[in-house]
């Protein structure tokens, strides 16, 4: 078995919280022609090679997201933003296969919408850096010419990441702490929450 299938498999026959519906949510998306890949720690769903959707199983509840959901026209309300920081990504919340039988139509509609913005190249316009960079961030940069150097080198993204886990404390201690303890994440080109 190929190595992408089998760490597939193993996430859905693994899966501890909201199998079922980890499983429909699956179907819906292979039967609307999605190619499936294992990406992140789980199972991500792109067309033409662009990420289109991605689903996961947290404590509170199953859900599927929409790399692009913040461009889905979205007429019902259902999407939400994963966290308040979430520029792009939107995404349906489930507690149960009933939830996702009752709106699989709508489901399928979504999908076929966001198709269509990936068919079409469409892009989120985000800002180009509206993070402002905690003061204990900017003092690391400047006394550390090599954290600097790979810090811009990483991608928007991750820098947006570290830049919003760096500010969150209240402590200036906690902020410094959090700096050092990325350090060797970051030289190696790392986003926070990458391997």
């Amino acid at each position: 078995m190929h190595d992408n299938a089998a760490k597939i498999e193993a996430f859905f026959s693994e899966a501890k919280v909201w199998p079922e519906e980890l499983r429909a949510l699956r179907a819906i998306l292979l039967d609307c022609g999605l190619a499936e890949e294992f990406k992140w720690r789980g199972p991500c769903y792109t067309f033409d090679g662009g990420n289109l959707a991605i689903i996961w199983g947290f404590k509170e509840n199953a859900a599927l997201g929409f790399f692009k959901g913040v461009l889905l026209k979205d007429p019902e309300g259902l999407l939400v933003a994963p966290g308040d920081n979430s520029r792009s990504v939107r995404m349906f919340r489930f507690t149960g296969l009933d939830q996702i039988e009752a709106i699989e139509s709508t489901i399928r509609s979504y999908v076929r919408e966001a198709i269509e913005l990936e068919k079409a190249g469409a892009k989120v316009d985000l800002p180009k850096d509206d993070i402002v960079y905690p003061e204990e961030l900017l003092s690391a940069l400047e006394e550390d010419p090599e954290l600097q150097e790979a810090f811009e080198a990483l991608t928007p993204g991750r820098r947006r990441g570290y830049a919003l886990h760096f500010a969150q404390p209240k402590q200036s201690a906690t902020r410094r702490s959090r700096i050092e303890k990325s350090r060797d994440r970051i030289l190696a080109g790392k986003g926070l929450q990458e391997r």
